[in-house]
């Protein structure tokens, strides 16, 4: 198992500190120095939950300049969002800042008010995401892409500068569509997912078909899947517990439109608009439960290690572990090296397993 840091911060209080990005490059610079696999950062718009990540590729050219090994990835570029020139182009000024480090996973986008960026259709962007992925890739590859001048005549345009990589890493964001894991298999694309909106048996069901589809679409590939868990790791499960019991709870109020699809795909009758505030109160600590005990890596290293064992026994390759979810910058920064401890204990695990 592969371990990654991801970032998807609320961000409502004012900065202290080392600022708002201290976590980030901090993060970075640790997970860069012990062995973790990639940085993931996001992308969101004109909100708290999330706004510290309007683009992910100035992110990620921040984290290349104080990196050498560690993958610098967008978890996610909302694609239809951007022209996929830009997209490309972005990209290869972050793959040749980090040496030939960057990745992307691709996301249709979630919210229609982000659409007020692009002339793209909210209804039509699945659609238009599968298109600026192939795009991307050709663009990647140092071919062309036909566009109209500013004069309305065509032309045909590559990306500058070169990227390092001949071939762009690519994921698909996925919030546990089915068809989202089978058509990311057909294209030869891995699957950056997480557990709002499935359980772990119902993910292993989607890793089955996604790893049977990818074999029998490209000679025996298998792909490679990401899973996203909010991550805190101590000595003491309780005192882990209290530690992100508040922060975690002001985290989930800040995204409760995204606890709401939850909710609502075991109770169509549910509407976000008529709760009030005990109601609200009572589903955040129901989620808080449900996170902690079982769609999180919570607690100790031992018992985290176990919540590994059964994701890698469904077929998950990478862990990507979201850790600024409110706790204090210093604090989350404290508790890497258990993260670290875990990390290291999968990988003696593995090196027994494989003897």
């Amino acid at each position: 198992m592969d371990f990654s840091l991801f970032y998807f911060a609320e961000d409502s209080a004012p900065a202290a500190g080392g600022g708002r990005y201290e976590l980030l490059i901090e993060g970075a610079r640790f997970a860069d120095r012990n062995g973790f696999r990639a940085v993931w950062t996001p992308e969101r718009h004109f909100h708290a939950f999330g706004g510290l990540y309007p683009n992910p590729a100035v992110l990620g050219a921040a984290v290349a300049t104080v990196t050498e090994h560690v993958s610098i990835r967008a978890g996610s570029v909302v694609s239809p969002l951007h022209h996929p020139v830009r997209i490309a182009e972005e990209w290869a000024v972050v793959d040749n800042l980090s040496g030939g480090r960057a990745g992307v996973s691709f996301a249709s986008g979630w919210h229609p008010v982000d659409f007020a960026l692009s002339s793209t259709s909210f209804a039509d962007r699945k659609a238009v995401m599968w298109e600026s992925v192939e795009q991307v890739r050709t663009l990647w590859r140092g071919g062309c892409q036909q566009v109209k001048d500013g004069n309305g005549r065509e032309a045909a345009v590559r990306v500058f500068p070169p990227p390092v990589q001949r071939e762009l890493p690519v994921w698909i964001t996925s919030g546990g569509e089915p068809e989202t894991f089978r058509t990311a298999a057909r294209v030869r694309a891995g699957v950056l997912t997480h557990l709002l909106h499935q359980d772990i048996p119902e993910l292993a069901e989607k890793i089955a078909e996604y790893r049977r589809l990818a074999r029998e679409a490209h000679e025996g590939w298998t792909g490679h899947v990401v899973l996203m868990l909010h991550t805190c790791l101590g000595a003491d499960r309780r005192e882990v517990r209290e530690r992100v019991r508040a922060p975690m709870h002001t985290y989930l109020r800040s995204s409760i439109g995204l606890i709401a699809r939850s909710f609502a795909t075991t109770d169509p009758d549910f509407r976000l608009e008529s709760l009030d505030d005990e109601d609200i109160d009572f589903i955040v600590a129901r989620s808080f439960d449900t996170y902690f005990d079982e769609r999180g890596l919570f607690g100790t290293v031992e018992e985290a290690a176990r919540t590994v064992a059964r994701l890698r026994a469904i077929g998950v390759d990478e862990i990507a572990c979201l850790i600024d979810f409110g706790v204090a910058t210093q604090t989350v920064l404290s508790r890497l090296p258990y993260i670290n401890e875990l990390r290291e204990a999968c990988a003696r695990n593995r090196e027994v397993d494989q003897a």
